[in-house]
């Protein structure tokens, strides 16, 4: 009863509306009308790998209410409108305000018309793709993956210190080290049409930061791995609405997530790699984090968040709220720290 007094409440649906429209703005109102167009069509692209939504119509519906919540803005404002409303914003918002798009092969498929700006940097962002992996584990009692990281220096992990802690421990004389009987690995593939993986194995736990949501591991290179990608040391011209992106593996989670809000943007299609784009919003001092808004999900925590125009990593994902705020940790004060530097981390 709680929960479908949440779902009717007026002013709490007048805030879910605001947010959605405060993140249709910068695209603009006029442009995301026209992306829309045929819903059917927005609905093939979502599907274009063969695997249907399991409710194209409810997800056609749900766009074609937001279609016409843009039409009568004028008349209509996020103050009168119901829930079926703000969830037609809300898919919106999800498919063409801020898709998250498959990456096959290692090349991302079309954007809508409101992100075709992405083509424009199709190379430089896709040359990314390949330092970024999912960590997956064996011996883990519940686990088979915990998150996104990737490359930052020689041979080194950049991910989240909440993955890292889902298979390692600090020790009592501080070291932290990977649980009895699990392994853990980094496969830089596990896209939507992977065939064969690209594994490297977590040899340790180099270290986890004691204040921010970081931790760093040692990768296997007696094979080839990847490159490690370039950091923002402080030279970046960073600040509100620079666009951005995040590379990483958005996983299922109905807990947090409205699952026909879900279905609308990722086509129950998840534990794969895509590219995530949005905007940098702001910087919380409390935090120390940079504020996104990205289409992310809890598979995303370790992702690499990216300065679009200059193609360097600015942060790295470790939490948000849904079509709220998202965070990542600023890579200017792993700079500062000076601890990866002497990794060999190369900071710009």
């Amino acid at each position: 009863m709680a929960q479908t007094a949440s779902l009717s409440d007026p002013a709490k649906l007048s805030l879910r509306a605001q947010r959605a429209l405060k993140l249709l703005q910068p695209l603009g109102i006029a442009a995301v009308r026209a992306a829309i167009g045929d819903t059917g069509a927005v609905t093939e692209r979502l599907n274009a790998n063969g695997s249907p939504a399991a409710q194209p119509d409810v997800v056609n519906r749900s766009l074609e209410i937001g279609r016409s919540v843009l039409d009568n803005l004028n008349t209509e404002g996020p103050d009168v409108m119901d829930l079926e409303k703000v969830m037609g914003l809300e898919s919106i918002v999800l498919t063409v305000g801020r898709p998250a798009l498959l990456i096959r092969s290692g090349h991302f498929d079309p954007p809508p018309d409101t992100w075709t700006v992405l083509e424009g940097r199709r190379a430089a962002i896709e040359g990314l793709f390949r330092s970024v992996g999912r960590i997956e584990l064996d011996g883990h009692p519940s686990l088979q993956w915990v998150g996104t990281g990737f490359m930052v220096a020689p041979g080194v992990l950049a991910t989240n210190r909440h993955v890292v802690q889902e298979f390692g421990r600090q020790s009592s004389g501080g070291k932290w080290q990977i649980d009895p009987g699990i392994s853990a690995r980094v496969d830089f593939a596990e896209e939507v049409d992977t065939v064969q993986p690209n594994e490297h194995s977590v040899i340790e736990i180099i270290g986890v930061h004691t204040v921010l949501d970081v931790a760093l591991l040692r990768v296997d290179v007696s094979q080839s791995v990847a490159p490690a990608l370039r950091l923002d040391g402080g030279n970046l011209a960073l600040g509100r609405g620079k666009l951005g992106f995040v590379v990483g593996y958005p996983a299922l989670d109905s807990r947090r997530n409205d699952p026909v809000t879900m279905q609308t943007i990722f086509a129950n299609i998840y534990d794969v790699k895509r590219l995530q784009p949005g905007l940098l919003t702001d910087w919380s001092i409390a935090q120390r984090a940079y504020l996104h808004d990205c289409s992310t999900l809890g598979g995303n925590s370790g992702s690499c968040l990216v300065d679009l125009e200059s193609g360097v990593v600015s942060g790295i994902h470790f939490g948000g709220r849904y079509l709220e705020s998202n965070w990542a940790v600023s890579t200017r004060d792993l700079a500062s720290d000076g601890y990866l530097v002497r990794l060999g981390a190369q900071f710009v």
